[in-house]
């Protein structure tokens, strides 16, 4: 009897099911998808594993009139929410500003200058890398990172090889710490960023590969790392690392950043056409 009541119920919202209804559930999968992805390789996915076989285990104790049991979970979870609030506030910072983050293409500029920029930094980070000098150049995007150029030095100058080269030139006073790359210039040198602090990262991985990772967990920026010990390119997004990069992939993931090409003219297109067709 107890599962004839299931299924009439069951069949009773299917029948009053509307297409709010499905907006609403799709919503809501749509964000526990969020958070899963971004809290994947960090503490907080084995806390929401932990919490997903509480719900289960409160809906079998709700299902078998557990009550005793039905209490205690309800109350440990109403508790566990602002313990959960303080002990993961790193990770609940940066699902929220994950959540709120949108595709953002940081120059408004035109091919020839964005080629020029690309051309610049790819030069500059390939000679570092044959010589291990230690970089780390972080592109500002959306979200602004004002709340680290006080820990730098005010640079603001165009983008040159020679001047990434010797920001970064060991004994020097900005070689330690970040530049900070806005609107396609170099605003800021020497800046200290948060550190990645989740103990699964490879103990290979230095300061600077984990300050690309933190900086890139909390901000939508695009961080270009070269390592001191071996010389390999790196850049982290999204925090994440993608390591071994070599001066091909670079500059295509540079040219995608900085080049925004300028859409052909249907009369233009129609004369490349014309020629090809001549050439025939």
């Amino acid at each position: 009897m107890h599962f004839d009541s299931i299924v009439n119920a069951i069949g009773n919202g299917l029948a009053e099911f509307r297409f709010q209804d499905f907006l609403d559930i799709l919503i809501i999968a749509f964000l526990v998808y969020k958070i899963i992805d971004v809290s994947i390789n960090t503490r907080a996915h084995q806390l929401l594993k932990g919490f997903a076989v509480l719900l289960i285990i409160m809906f079998l104790s709700t299902l078998f009139n557990l009550y005793t049991i039905s209490y205690l979970l309800n109350t440990l979870l109403v508790s566990g929410i602002v313990i959960v609030a303080v002990l993961f506030q790193p990770e609940l910072r940066r699902a929220l500003a994950h959540l709120g983050r949108f595709k953002f293409n940081i120059g408004a500029h035109s091919e020839a200058e964005g080629s020029e920029i690309v051309s610049e930094l790819v030069s500059s980070l390939i000679k570092l890398s044959k010589r291990k000098v230690g970089a780390l150049i972080v592109i500002e995007r959306e979200t602004k990172l004002d709340e680290y150029l006080p820990t730098g030095t005010s640079v603001d100058a165009r983008i040159s090889g020679a001047l990434v080269e010797n920001i970064f030139e060991p004994n020097t006073p900005l070689h330690d710490g970040a530049v900070i790359v806005r609107e396609g210039r170099i605003y800021y040198a020497a800046c200290v960023l948060p550190l990645f602090n989740d103990p699964s990262i490879s103990r290979e991985l230095g300061t600077r590969h984990r300050a690309a990772l933190g900086i890139s967990s909390v901000s939508d920026c695009l961080t270009l790392v070269v390592s001191e010990e071996t010389g390999v390119i790196s850049y982290a997004e999204n925090g994440k690392l993608v390591r071994y990069v070599d001066k091909a992939a670079l500059t295509e993931r540079l040219e995608a950043e900085f080049i925004v090409k300028e859409p052909e003219k249907p009369l233009s297109s129609f004369m490349k056409r014309w020629n090809k067709n001549d050439r025939k």
